[in-house]
């Protein structure tokens, strides 16, 4: 009678444990490099990525740290207050909101000077997953690998198996893990997880009462990003001064 009550508090602590590992608070810190940046823009010419490169100076690095909490039933994405190291001319409103057991995404973004709030169904992304593994925050990730063919980005992303959460960092979600790690367009951007923390999330997650910004659906997003990208590439200036990278 013992053995068997053992078993069932083995067992039920079990569960509780690998509940507890679906549910918490990550942070992230995002490091851009402009050099890197504007050394893929493809219609600049060497003369003047050595100049852009030399005006950067110690300034090349931008970093912010985000936040994102998760559990089964969605996630949130947003920057801290916190002021961090490095250089950041530009203070955006940027919070992700994911609802898992409703399948719809609600995003409050800066674009142009304006705020938009983009609610629409969830999609899920179309990644590729590889072979390739490494540790990052003290989890053993696999990784995959996706296309942004409107900002022309190759972004990899590594995620933690034994984290079963759907959510990620930015706009990104859908792997069988956590995503604990981005890397847009070989270190041009990387976003990677310093600490986690998992804990029972009360109102975390909720939407707020009121959210202000037009109302926008995913399609019309990616059509305003598009438009920008075509023109600000065809007067040969990188499009990603004025949005987000």
């Amino acid at each position: 009678m013992k053995k068997m009550t053992l078993i069932i508090l083995l067992l039920a602590f079990g569960v509780w444990a690998k509940a507890q590992k679906n549910e918490g608070e990550v942070t992230f810190k995002r490091t851009t490099s402009w050099t890197k940046m504007n050394d893929q823009m493809t219609f600049l010419s060497k003369q003047q990525k050595e100049k852009n490169a030399y005006m950067f100076g110690n300034i090349d690095i931008s970093t912010q740290t985000y936040t994102l909490f998760f559990s089964p039933k969605g996630s949130k994405y947003e920057e801290k207050e916190e002021n961090t190291n490095g250089y950041s001319w530009r203070k955006e409103q940027f919070i992700i909101y994911r609802d898992f057991e409703n399948e719809t995404l609600t995003d409050v973004i800066d674009f142009l000077g304006k705020t938009y709030v983009v609610e629409d169904s969830l999609e899920r992304p179309q990644w590729k997953i590889l072979n390739d593994i490494k540790d990052v925050a003290g989890h053993i990730c696999m990784k995959a690998q996706i296309k942004d063919p409107i900002k022309n980005q190759v972004i990899v992303a590594w995620f933690a198996q034994d984290i079963k959460a759907k959510a990620g960092p930015e706009r990104l979600w859908g792997l069988p893990g956590l995503i604990l790690e981005l890397d847009i367009n070989n270190g041009a951007c990387v976003i990677s997880a310093s600490k986690i923390e998992f804990k029972k999330l009360t109102t975390e997650l909720d939407l707020p009462k009121k959210i202000k910004g037009s109302k926008i659906k995913e399609v019309g997003y990616q059509q305003m990003i598009e438009k920008h990208v075509k023109e600000k590439f065809k007067e040969e200036v990188n499009p990603f001064w004025s949005i987000r990278y």
